[in-house]
């Protein structure tokens, strides 16, 4: 059988062999070509644990409007007309709204960027700005630890609206919700203290209840609480198609449930061979985000088995402390050990990585140079099939597959244990 595999913006074809027992793991049955903004419009008539946003809103109030950065697929070019259009009706004026692209620790985007993210439309007529982190309020500690110190413009706001997509987190157990103010919002040093938790088993992907990172989140948001939000669940060709409005926490947990019934994918055993993709484009930027398409394999890989991850990778590592981490280690063991004496912000997801690679081989197939990809743990891989081809020699004749082409968005679970 062949199966199309999305790297960037390309497709690499991996043909498998006829007596493998390959398992297909990917959405199930999401809506195809729905009526995205219909979807949105329809969530802000209908909003949950809160009144319909025009009758929240004043004239006169300065609002922010809290979206994704270039880094992550929330479609903030589709969920802005309705919204606006909802302000304008209650009075607001163009020149009182500011959107902030909440980039966390990421890097600053360029104007094309922003463009692209908001459409030209809105970008020339509303206030477009990235986060900045050395402006900042400082609002307390939650009981955990975590510095709040939040963007001035954002706590400063007289009406506060985040913006996000839902899907799950390796971590933090969903994207979405509170995670537009921190991290969206917030400032490496308290990122960095609350992403520490990642290391305690509860803090896993598509787990709220009990999840130390979340808490920690939702604790800090409570500082400086988005007023109202907009979540949306996206399918494999990253079409809406669903939308959550409402209360911050309310609104993110009814969009959760509704990702849980189409991402969350039971599997009867793991199997010796995953190939995952983050689906290309722009989840595969770079190692440092493609590496969430890799955490949830790892949920679908037996011990000793082989996981072949898909990633064009085009800029590199993405994150300094991240490839410093990725070069300077020969095993995932010392940066297991390492990361839970020391916590690095950027290290954390090196230490992932080298968790996973301690049960499991990594091959990547990427846009990265060759002699790159061979200074870490993960071995290299020309192509798709030429992985396929050399897993497979490791491997019995009824070996079995599993094929994640939305890896970063679908959860593996066993049968019997559902996801703890």
């Amino acid at each position: 059988m062949k199966y199309d595999i999305r790297i960037g913006t390309r497709e690499e074809t991996l043909d498998t062999k006829d007596t493998h027992c390959v398992t297909m793991l990917a959405p199930d049955d999401m809506p195809e070509h729905p009526d995205e903004e219909a979807a949105v419009r329809e969530a802000l008539q209908s909003p949950i644990g809160t009144k319909r946003l025009k009758e929240m809103v004043k004239p006169g109030e300065s609002i922010v409007i809290v979206t994704s950065d270039i880094t992550r697929p929330c479609p903030s070019w589709k969920i802005l007309p309705p919204l606006l259009d909802e302000l304008h009706e209650a009075g607001v004026r163009n020149e009182d709204i500011t959107v902030l692209f909440g980039r966390g620790s990421h890097r600053n985007q360029t104007e094309e960027e922003k463009r692209h993210l908001v459409s030209d439309e809105i970008y020339d007529r509303i206030r477009c700005e990235d986060s900045d982190f050395e402006n900042t309020v400082h609002l307390g500690v939650t009981s955990r630890g975590t510095p709040v110190d939040l963007d001035r413009r954002y706590a400063e706001a007289d009406f506060r609206i985040l913006l996000g997509n839902v899907e799950y987190h390796y971590f933090a157990g969903y994207s979405g919700g509170a995670k537009a103010v921190m991290p969206g919002m917030s400032v490496p040093a308290a990122i960095q203290s609350n992403h520490r938790f990642m290391t305690d088993p509860a803090a896993c992907a598509g787990k709220l209840k009990g999840n130390p990172v979340r808490a920690d989140i939702e604790e800090a948001a409570s500082f400086c609480p988005g007023d109202f939000i907009v979540n949306v669940v996206l399918n494999a060709h990253k079409e809406i198609v669903y939308a959550a409005c409402g209360d911050m926490t309310a609104a993110h947990r009814d969009a959760c449930a509704y990702l849980d019934r189409f991402y969350r994918r039971p599997i009867d055993e793991r199997a010796d061979i995953v190939v995952v993709s983050q689906g290309g484009a722009p989840k595969d930027l770079n190692l440092y985000q493609t590496q969430k398409a890799l955490d949830n394999a790892k949920y679908a890989v037996r011990d000793g088995g082989t996981i072949i991850v898909c990633g064009s990778c085009k800029e590199g590592f993405g994150n300094a402390r991240f490839e410093e981490w990725m070069t300077g280690y020969d095993n995932g063991k010392q940066m297991t050990e390492d990361i839970r004496k020391h916590f690095i912000l950027g290290a954390h997801k090196a230490a992932a990585i080298g968790a996973v690679s301690m049960h499991a081989d990594i091959m990547l197939v990427s846009d990265m140079e060759p002699e790159t990809v061979k200074k870490t743990i993960l071995k290299y891989a020309p192509s798709l099939q030429e992985a396929y081809e050399k897993a497979s020699a490791k491997y019995p004749a009824d070996a079995s597959v599993i094929i994640m082409p939305y890896g970063g968005s679908t959860l593996p679970c066993m049968k019997e244990t559902g996801n703890e």
